[in-house]
């Protein structure tokens, strides 16, 4: 199947296949399989989750502070895509999902109502509750979505790599992205989004059922949510095949309209002054016990608690961090590093606390204040929290069938923007990816979920988050790794820049270090200026066939490689040595400097069939075709070129400029 890389795509599809199947087949003891899998990583990996969390956190707030800070998410002189303003709903609406709805209520009644130590009911046992809530919802989600989408936003804009993980990782991997330690790399980041996506649907089933029994349309039962998982993801799938520019874009506008209405609803009519008040102290709170919170395993006491909550979430956050952080990175170009972190982590966690002050917080009201019965409610059942509240409220009913509406909505946004990410990251980054793999991804992740239900409901759907975070948290470490490898290099080359001019004499900078031409100037004296830069590139124009063939060999012939040779004439006169390969289509050019390679560019030209609904003829010379030309960086990574960049001069152009792009590599 073209567009995608089929060892990536078929690897992690064929694993978490063999995982639904084996879990269909031995329900039974496949469940019991997974309490002693989530009780071995706490109890044997649970430091490393916290430890790794807090650190994430750290570095992103030490890069917001640093020298480095000023570098952008692009080139120097790239604007940002979108004002501040729309870049906030945007973070917003990633921030929210199924997720809030769920526990926006739930968790703070279950930690009210049975603290980890202490008695519950009580006002300590309310402010422990809003501040475990604002630790497992604040900072440290945010922190850990930060790493993955300031690595993809860095070198993808900044280094024009593809928008996919194994590009975050090239300073230590280099060539070895192409083969098999990067396919390690997107297979993990897969497997484990899918798993997070996938339990997030499983939450968002279960309340979207419990939404339809509290307006009587719908019995409470496992053959129910069964039916509202098929029928959802049917409607995901559809979403997911329209793309981002329809059905993704048009959800995620509704998603943010009926969140803010449903949050303004309850703050106006619950208990604002209450609110204002708790939301003051709980930030105080939060902030005060973060460094100990940020650091806490509770080894003598808890294991059980904090395997059902913080490790939870940890492992949750990790799991969607590839899916988040790619969407953030893609709004986010022309940012300074400084901007995205204190854009991505302060304004999404004040919403976030927001939300879970005027939620939380007024089912706590209810409980110690106005007759009780929240605890009991949410202990009988988790899903129905917010119902429960909101049947509290007036207008009741118009409310929950918008907080039902919202959930499904929240359901088929989170499946089908999931679908996608996954989809780009096993197409090796390209943003257009098969539909036919877009529906494979998104009911692959309806049927994980329906698995998961099956197997141990709640908490195999934790045990699935925190298991399949595991590997994907090490690649984030090594993603950290690589960004400080790569923005501490490039500071190094602005620094011996600025050392070199400080030391010339008056009137000797031109000389010694020659400026650029801008583009469109003359392409000898940009290539005279850039002799001695080190890159390497390669070219290519993907298969086809029939007419298009003898096309393609004459775009080879006629255009390739008098523009290859051009550039070569003017290499060998500035003293570098020069070989030239071809065949009938394919030709590249290498530069040899002291008898090594210092810089490569080819282009393997074939042609595509435009996508077409009716069965072409295979015989047919006059079929159209399209060629399409794509940048190959090291290890296979590619930048498509515009069709109007495939003349002789404009190729000419293009290997002068990748010449000199990759200056510090």
């Amino acid at each position: 199947m073209q567009g995608i890389n089929k060892t990536v795509s078929f690897t992690a599809g064929g694993l978490i296949l063999f995982f639904v199947a084996v879990a269909s087949l031995f329900t039974e003891s496949f469940g019991a399989r997974v309490s002693a899998v989530q009780a071995a990583i706490v109890g044997n990996f649970g430091w490393f989750y916290v430890l790794s969390v807090a650190g994430f956190l750290l570095f992103t707030l030490w890069l917001f502070l640093s020298p480095y800070s000023a570098i952008k998410l692009g080139k120097d002189d790239d604007e940002p895509e979108f004002s501040y303003p729309t870049w906030f709903a945007m973070l917003f609406s990633a921030g929210m999902g199924i997720g809030l709805l769920f526990y926006g209520v739930a968790e703070p009644m279950l930690h009210f109502a049975n603290p980890r130590i202490g008695e519950g009911g009580t006002p300590d046992a309310a402010r422990e509750a809003m501040n475990l809530a604002f630790l497992h919802w604040g900072l440290h989600a945010w922190g850990i979505y930060i790493v993955v989408g300031l690595a993809l936003g860095y070198f993808a804009y900044r280094h024009d790599l593809p928008l996919t993980i194994r590009s975050a990782l090239y300073p230590l991997l280099g060539d070895r992205i192409r083969g098999w330690p990067g396919h390690i790399v997107d297979i993990t980041a897969i497997v484990g989004t899918l798993f997070g996506i996938a339990t997030s649907l499983g939450l968002g089933v279960t309340q979207i059922n419990a939404g339809f029994a509290y307006l009587g349309l719908l019995g409470v039962g496992t053959t129910q949510q069964m039916v509202l998982l098929v029928v959802i993801t049917a409607i995901a799938t559809v979403s997911a095949v329209s793309g981002v520019g329809k059905g993704i874009r048009r959800l995620s506008e509704l998603n943010m309209l009926g969140g803010l209405l449903l949050l303004a609803f309850v703050f106006l009519l619950g208990p604002t002054v209450f609110l204002l008040s708790t939301l003051v102290e709980n930030i105080g709170r939060y902030l005060w016990t973060l460094p100990y919170t940020s650091f806490r395993t509770l080894p003598y006491s808890g294991a059980e608690w904090q395997a059902s909550w913080t490790m939870f979430y940890w492992g949750w956050w990790i799991s969607w961090a590839p899916f988040v952080g790619m969407f953030i990175a893609r709004v986010s170009r022309g940012r300074t590093i400084r901007e995205f972190i204190g854009g991505v982590l302060f304004a999404p966690v004040a919403l976030t606390f927001v939300w879970f002050t005027v939620f939380g917080e007024t089912a706590i009201h209810m409980e110690m204040f106005d007759g009780g019965g929240m605890a009991k409610a949410v202990a009988d059942s988790v899903p129905t929290a917010l119902f429960v509240m909101l049947d509290r409220l007036p207008l009741s009913t118009i409310t929950s069938a918008l907080g039902t509406l919202m959930v499904v909505c929240f359901f088929v946004t989170s499946a089908d923007s999931g679908a996608l990410v996954i989809d780009i990251i096993g197409s090796g980054g390209n943003q257009d990816p098969p539909i036919a793999t877009r529906i494979f991804w998104a009911v692959l992740s309806g049927a994980v979920a329906a698995v998961l239900l099956l197997v141990g409901g709640l908490q195999a759907l934790q045990t699935a988050a925190v298991t399949t975070a595991l590997p994907f948290t090490i690649v984030m470490v090594l993603m950290c790794v690589s960004l400080v490898i790569s923005l501490r290099e490039e500071r190094g080359i602005l620094r011996d820049r600025r050392t070199v001019r400080e030391s010339l004499a008056p009137g000797a900078e031109a000389e010694a270090m020659p400026a650029l031409p801008a583009a469109g100037d003359d392409w000898r004296q940009r290539l005279g200026a850039m002799v001695g830069r080190r890159t390497a590139v390669q070219v290519a124009i993907p298969p086809g066939g029939g007419a298009a063939r003898r096309e393609v060999a004459r775009f080879i012939a006629e255009t390739v490689q008098p523009a290859l040779r051009d550039v070569a004439v003017e290499l060998e006169r500035l003293g570098r040595r020069v070989e030239i390969e071809s065949s009938a289509f394919s030709a590249g050019l290498t530069v040899l400097r002291d008898g090594q390679e210092e810089f490569s560019y080819t282009i393997r030209a074939r042609a595509y069939h435009p996508l077409t609904l009716a069965l072409p003829a295979l015989e047919d010379d006059t079929d159209p075709w399209q060629r399409r030309v794509e940048v190959i960086l090291r290890g296979g990574l590619h930048k498509q070129l515009p069709p109007d960049r495939t003349s002789r001069e404009a190729i000419t152009q293009d290997v002068v400029h990748e010449y000199g792009k990759w200056l510090g590599w």
